[in-house]
């Protein structure tokens, strides 16, 4: 063998152990580097064709030179398709499945065609060997499908380049070297396949081996000093994309010019068509009002309702901040959308525990206390009367005894129903503790009090409680007392409401009494 053909071979094999190296440490770091398998599948495939171009080198037959080219393509075949995919997956582009499956048609059919060459020679029409000296000669004439895979190949290498070198302006300083070292490493195997392909090498060597030594060692230099495929740069796009809130990206003039996915999954039928529109009209366009601030200035916050047609309420928190060029002039603003329905929902259910009664879903006892009071102060502060009306459930206890608990719970939400029928948008309805309720009614004198509570009575006596198919009486006792116009505490009020509700009892009950104002009384 010639001292030539070991000089290759030997500078080959270097460049097969390089790449089974950077295989090993992508095993090896798996856990902490993204995109760990593609890249051992790629320098796995990269080994198996530099050893077999290693072992075809040393062939001394054309039987053997066409075995080894059939493993040859199991590594060279794929390595453009992996690469191409390592290089999308360090710029942060996912990679569907489909399309992963794609670009490994052309390289699967390719290794089939290699392998069964000898049937139908449509990748190597014919293929000549000459042991020659210093070094041995393959001479091919070049089928149909060496030209498509030799297409496919030149393709997949260009590609990653070009997506390499788009990602250059947008790579901060600290990343750049192992960009560099990524783009060079798909650049060089491409230019030496060109060369190899337009028969400018040679003795028909391959140099592609050989250049893969260099782009190897690069590879392993720039793992050792930059860290590279370990600490990856993420991409400004994929992390706009992946990012949970939603962002709007507005210029100057308030007019939309970028949104990302969670925007568009909030904000249904927000759309490319949209872009250049002003927000206000965007904004007219998804929910037929202008947009709720009046003006976007830095560090604005406000929660919006959002409501899909048909559907509930969603709630959004609007948040804005200015977007500032290099010299510090603004250039833009950013609007963030927070998803806080399920917190505003939260808050609602806490608010509505804390201030209405769970059986009824009316005001408790104290939130009645809280609002009662505001009115009677503003029905003092306007000269105006206010009155008072308290009653409850004739016989309850008969009622639970008779039917049990759960029908006395069907009662008093039954007398809740029928009561808030009777009264107008003014009034404050409540459950005051048991089968206890409460009206404040402000602005009305104790008559118009005893005719509310007459009203109530009598449709009280008219609609009985139908449980179990048992139409079951259900009447009530009232007390009404009126503050009058100069005013008079609440708990002083319902003390006499109070009095007014034990004389209805005591008189037989289903009755409504009148306690009289106490200016009146002291008269």
């Amino acid at each position: 063998m010639g001292s030539s053909l070991t000089m290759f071979i030997s500078l080959i094999a270097t460049s097969g152990v390089f790449t089974v190296f950077l295989c090993v440490y992508a095993y090896l770091k798996r856990a902490e580097m993204p995109g760990a398998r593609t890249f051992m599948l790629y320098t796995g495939a990269q080994a198996i064709y530099i050893f077999s171009v290693a072992f075809e080198m040393a062939a001394g037959s054309l039987g053997e030179v066409m075995g080894w080219t059939a493993v040859q393509y199991v590594g060279m075949a794929p390595a453009p398709a992996l690469g191409l995919i390592v290089v999308l997956e360090y710029i942060g582009k996912a990679v569907p499945r489909r399309l992963a499956a794609a670009l490994f048609v052309i390289p699967a059919i390719s290794v089939v065609m290699v392998a069964t060459n000898g049937f139908h020679h449509l990748f190597y029409k014919s293929v000549a060997f000459y042991p020659g000296d210093p070094m041995p000669v393959t001479e091919i004439a070049i089928g149909p499908f060496y030209i498509l895979h030799g297409i496919f190949t030149f393709g997949s290498m260009l590609a990653g380049v070009v997506l390499l070198l788009r990602r250059w302006r947008h790579t901060k300083k600290a990343y750049r070297i192992q960009l560099a070292t990524l783009i060079v490493g798909q650049f060089m195997p491409m230019a030496g396949a060109f060369v190899y392909l337009v028969g400018l090498i040679p003795y028909g060597v391959d140099p592609v081996p050989l250049i893969l030594c260099v782009t190897s060692a690069m590879y392993i230099w720039a793992i050792l000093s930059t860290r590279m495929l370990t600490i990856v740069p993420i991409a400004k796009e994929s992390i706009f994309e992946s990012m949970g809130d939603g962002v709007i990206v507005l210029d100057n003039a308030e007019r939309l010019i970028d949104f990302n996915g969670a925007a568009r999954r909030m904000l249904p039928g927000l759309g490319p068509a949209m872009i250049g529109l002003t927000l206000d009209e965007a904004w007219n366009v998804l929910s037929g009002a202008d947009f709720p601030a009046a003006r976007l200035a830095d560090g604005l916050q406000e929660e919006v309702m959002w409501r899909v047609t048909g559907g509930e309420p969603f709630y959004y928190q609007i948040r804005s901040s200015v977007v500032r060029g290099r010299v510090g002039g603004a250039i833009g603003s950013l609007l963030m959308l927070i998803d806080v329905t399920e917190q505003r929902r939260l808050q609602d259910q806490l608010q509505q525990l804390a201030y209405h009664d769970g059986l009824t879903k009316l005001l408790n006892r104290t939130a009645f206390i809280h609002r009662a009071k505001e009115r009677l102060a503003a029905a003092k502060a306007n000269g105006a009367p206010a009155s008072i009306v308290l009653f409850d459930i004739d016989h309850f206890k008969r009622i639970n005894d008779t039917y049990g608990h759960e029908t006395g719970d069907y009662a008093i939400r039954h007398v809740a129903a029928v009561v808030k029928r009777q009264l107008g948008a003014d009034a404050l309805f409540a459950r005051y503790g048991g089968e206890e309720f409460v009206v404040c009614l402000p602005a009305a004198p104790l008559a118009e009090a005893a005719e509310t509570a007459e009203r109530i009575r009598a449709a009280l006596a008219a609609e009985p409680l139908r449980a179990d198919g048992l139409a079951i009486a259900v009447t009530a006792s009232f007390g009404a007392a009126e503050a009058g116009p100069a005013g008079e505490p609440l708990q002083a009020l319902l003390k006499r409401a109070d009095m007014a509700l034990y004389e209805a009892k005591r008189a037989g009950r289903n009755r409504v009494r009148l306690h009289e104002p106490a200016a009146a009384l002291n008269a």
